[in-house]
């Protein structure tokens, strides 16, 4: 399953034909490779938070205890698989116009590897600068929006140009909800010592 990673950020229109022809099941990817892609940027943010803290600018840290870092951690994972999903939902919906249509779990499948450089972006969150963990994110969603673009034609076996405007509505969709998994992030680890 992670060799998939390497290919994915390497070479990924030969991976995604070669995962294309694995058949897997949602069960199987999320057990296999989602469940502990997710738990990157989870424990890398539990670590930053409850050991170095969250660095601002004017030299203000903020630390989180232990103990509500792991509730933290607990409800960000929950949010990052409920993410792969919604976001297969989204692209099983507006592929309803192909006639090659996938079904939901294959889109589930594509929208979980496509979201590996997102999962892979939160290791910077070790040592949370605020400027470093947000260029990481925009680094993993520029290269996130690679794969879409590289995957969706041969995916729904479409043209590139069909391509090309499915992975824009979704690229648009996928960003509301990263934007609200974002907001929901930085509420959680940088004031969650209040909420609790």
């Amino acid at each position: 399953m992670f060799n998939h990673v390497w290919g994915l950020l390497t070479h990924p229109g030969r991976e995604f034909q070669q995962i294309s022809q694995e058949k897997e099941t949602v069960s199987h990817l999320y057990t296999r490779y989602i469940l502990l892609m997710a738990a990157i940027p989870v424990i890398c943010s539990f670590i930053g938070t409850t050991y170095f803290g969250w660095m601002f600018g004017d030299g203000q840290v903020v630390k989180v205890m232990p103990i509500i870092a792991i509730y933290i951690g607990i409800v960000f994972y929950g949010m990052l698989l409920a993410a792969v999903a919604i976001v297969g939902k989204v692209i099983h919906v507006m592929a309803r116009r192909y006639h090659q249509r996938p079904d939901l779990s294959q889109c589930i499948i594509f929208a979980g590897y496509t979201a590996t450089p997102m999962f892979l972006s939160g290791i910077v969150a070790l040592y949370p600068l605020v400027w470093m963990c947000l260029l990481a994110g925009i680094i993993g969603l520029c290269y996130c929006a690679y794969l879409l673009y590289s995957g969706i034609p041969a995916f729904l076996n479409v043209d590139r140009s069909e391509g090309f405007i499915f992975s824009s509505s979704t690229l648009a969709i996928g960003i509301l909800v990263l934007e609200a998994l974002l907001g929901l992030t930085v509420l959680l680890w940088g004031y969650g010592a209040h909420f609790w």
